[in-house]
């Protein structure tokens, strides 16, 4: 299953916001690349105070944000007029131009940026293919669309094995 270790995340958390953002701004980090739907809010959700809460603490850590949607402008300006981050939509994950312009519009490069999503085969392989630290958040709420519902389904195999892989890691390092 070698083959599958492209999708698999570098930390996978169950939400957003349990990640420790003042320990990886220590460890040279500078910019954060979010998915939306179902990593921040309920897919189709405008921001609410959590998630406005977040990009303000972000703000006063000294991160750059950038929102990346693969949604039209108005769902994203819609979340964005809240948080005040930068956005991209259409962004075509998991290609890599999305992620590099992101990049350059924090000024950052991969190995100071990360990236969180709630999706193995869009947010999470966009984000290795160009060297991100990826960071897999479980979906916040369970309606979504139906050509995600399909993804899911594959997604829940790859985490099997990617789960198994972190367990064969430990038992290794004992």
């Amino acid at each position: 299953m070698a083959g599958l270790t492209c999708f698999y995340p570098d930390v996978y958390l169950d939400s957003t916001y349990e990640i420790d953002f003042e320990a990886l701004y220590k460890e040279g980090f500078r910019g954060v690349i979010f998915d939306i739907d179902n990593t921040l809010v309920p897919h189709g959700m405008p921001a609410d105070a959590r998630s406005i809460a977040l990009f303000e603490r972000l703000r006063a850590i000294g991160f750059e944000s950038v929102l990346l949607s693969n949604n039209k402008e108005p769902r994203v300006k819609m979340f964005n007029d809240k948080v005040r981050s930068r956005y991209i939509y259409k962004a075509g994950k998991p290609g890599k131009k999305g992620y590099l312009r992101a990049m350059e519009l924090m000024k950052t490069e991969p190995a100071t940026t990360l990236f969180v999503g709630d999706q193995l085969f869009t947010d999470v392989w966009g984000a290795k293919r160009i060297g991100l630290l990826t960071y897999l958040v479980k979906p916040i709420h369970p309606k979504e669309e139906i050509q995600i519902v399909l993804k899911r389904r594959l997604e829940r195999i790859v985490l099997f094995f990617y789960r198994r892989s972190l367990k064969r890691q430990e038992q290794e390092g004992k």
